[in-house]
């Protein structure tokens, strides 16, 4: 069965230069187990082609059931000099919440 992420994690994302920022926090410890096993750094890469163009690295923060990724050569320069619309990637985290998982 597939569900969006969005029902098990709520996230943040921001840019960090030329490279987007996106938290993604889970709801509880259940949560937690099924982001660590299904958010890898190779379907994040998939899920933002075309606007990634960089390499993802991916950190885990189990204190706070978190999975943070950063995506580099994703905001065209960054905030002052991109000229795309989110060049600072806020929307990102929203995107990424929108992945449908397999249950």
């Amino acid at each position: 069965m597939k569900k969006q992420l969005l029902e098990f994690a709520h996230g943040r994302s921001g840019d960090k230069g030329d490279a987007a920022n996106i938290g993604i926090i889970a709801y509880d410890d259940k949560g937690f187990e099924i982001i660590k096993k299904q958010l890898t750094v190779s379907r994040v890469k998939r899920h933002f082609e075309g606007i990634c163009f960089g390499e993802v690295e991916r950190y885990e923060l189990p204190n706070l059931r978190a999975l943070n990724f950063l995506l580099h050569n994703t905001l065209g320069g960054g905030g002052t000099v991109s000229l795309k619309h989110d060049a600072q990637g806020k929307t990102l985290a929203a995107a990424l919440l929108r992945m449908e998982i397999e249950i």
